[in-house]
């Protein structure tokens, strides 16, 4: 079994492998502060109710757009499931020419779901991946593969939070879709205003891109809040909610030798 873990600002998604099929998958927190062993027996505890043997482990590996928890997350690795992790960066083999000013610039995360969006749509052409998390990423991928580069918009939790805290009057709310865009009380408003403004933002940078693509391009949307956008968007073609899940294990399968 593989165990893959993507790393992100919010929450840790890891998923459990065997061969092609994802067999499990948890979500937790991200907390910088917690050490190999709290994160260990996180995992232990999340195998252990889904009755799955972490000795069953053969491999593991690791995306993560938070360095500090690199260190913590590989000794655990090393400890809990004697492996030494795959991690997403310099150095390993991902079959993408990444054509950034600075390709070390670009997030783990993104150049996985790259790859996992090629790997599943390449014969879709030019492709589109926008990815709902912490922050709102846009990615644009080559017909041959290339990843071209993107855009990065604050991400709708962290933006309805700074709402929150910044005005006296405004409570907190749930992220779910109103009625109507006129409301008539604050809640509804507010949902109106996070949810369509987002989606207009979401279909505005897709158009562009498409423009500077030279024409249509498919468009993959990933991420926790990935389907409630994609219900009202017009340019979101498909949802992959394990994306970069899926990346993960394919990258993993490239970097792999028989009998290692």
């Amino acid at each position: 079994m593989l165990l893959v873990l993507d790393v992100g600002n919010t929450n840790i998604v890891a998923g459990v492998y065997s061969g092609e099929e994802l067999l499990v998958h948890w979500r937790i927190s991200t907390d910088r502060q917690k050490t190999a062993d709290e994160y260990g027996m996180s995992l232990y505890n999340l195998f252990a109710y889904s009755k799955m043997a972490m000795e069953d482990v053969e491999a593991v590996a690791i995306s993560s757009v938070v360095p500090p928890l690199i260190v913590p997350l590989t000794r655990m690795c090393e400890r809990y499931f004697g492996k030494q992790p795959l991690v997403v960066g310099p150095g390993i083999k991902t079959g993408v020419c990444i054509k950034y000013e600075n390709p070390r610039e670009v997030g783990a995360d993104r150049i996985v779901n790259a790859i996992a969006a090629y790997e599943k749509y390449k014969e879709r052409g030019a492709m589109i991946v926008v990815d709902f998390g912490t922050a709102t990423t846009f990615c644009a991928i080559a017909a041959n593969g290339d990843y071209l580069g993107g855009a990065i918009a604050p991400g709708i939790g962290i933006s309805t939070e700074a709402l929150f805290q910044r005005a006296a009057k405004l409570p907190r709310i749930e992220l779910i879709k109103p009625k109507s865009v006129i409301c008539r009380n604050t809640v509804t408003s507010m949902q109106s205003g996070i949810i369509f403004g987002f989606v207009g933002q979401v279909d505005e940078i897709v158009r562009r891109m498409k423009q500077e693509l030279g024409g249509d391009a498919f468009v993959v949307a990933t991420g926790g809040l990935a389907n409630l956008m994609a219900q009202e968007s017009g340019t979101i073609d498909v949802v992959e909610p394990f994306l970069t899940l899926e990346g993960l294990r394919l990258l993993h399968d490239r970097n792999h030798q028989p009998g290692e």
